[in-house]
């Protein structure tokens, strides 16, 4: 934080901030989420139509409102059940996907979750096409093909990349 930036208190992030995309209340100040890509948008529908098909309810750039602290929007949240209007309880997923943010900030991001009792953080890279899922041994992120789900699901990674190659080459012009 730069010498001389007044923090913000949540009311006064809520009456600024609340009804606008891609910002977040992190300890007093505001944080803008990276610009997402097409491909960004793209497999944030993907993961949530696979959460959905894994038992899970889904939603996308949903406040969590468990820490008033700390008030991120993850590109995707599931659960078996999602509290209305925000999630004030911790979810069973929180899912990231790499933009343009700086890793230093995905890793923060990340321990925070685990703070807040999240119970399984993933991280994917539409470009690389790789997934990481969060570490509470190692406090660190850790690579995967697969991850066994809070539920007792499966979620195999290259089925997801196959599903986001299928989309872009059908929607590919001549």
């Amino acid at each position: 934080m730069a010498a001389g930036t007044t923090l913000l208190t949540l009311e006064q992030f809520n009456a600024q901030y609340a009804n606008e995309h891609g910002y977040e209340y992190w300890f007093g100040e505001v944080v803008q989420k990276g610009m997402p890509t097409w491909l960004h948008g793209l497999l944030q529908l993907i993961l949530a139509e696979f959460f959905y098909r894994a038992g899970y309810a889904t939603a996308s750039e949903i406040d969590l409102r468990i820490d008033s602290n700390w008030q991120p929007r993850p590109d995707i949240i599931a659960a078996t059940e999602i509290e209305q209007p925000y999630p004030t309880k911790p979810v069973d997923i929180a899912a990231e996907i790499l933009s343009d943010d700086p890793m230093t900030k995905v890793f923060e991001k990340c321990r925070n979750y685990a703070r807040i009792a999240v119970r399984q953080i993933f991280v994917f890279d539409p470009e690389a096409k790789m997934a990481w899922q969060w570490s509470r041994e190692t406090n660190n992120l850790e690579r995967i093909q697969s991850a066994n789900l809070t539920n007792g699901s499966t979620l195999e990674v290259d089925q997801i990349w196959a599903e986001m190659a299928a989309r872009m080459a059908a929607r590919r012009g001549p």
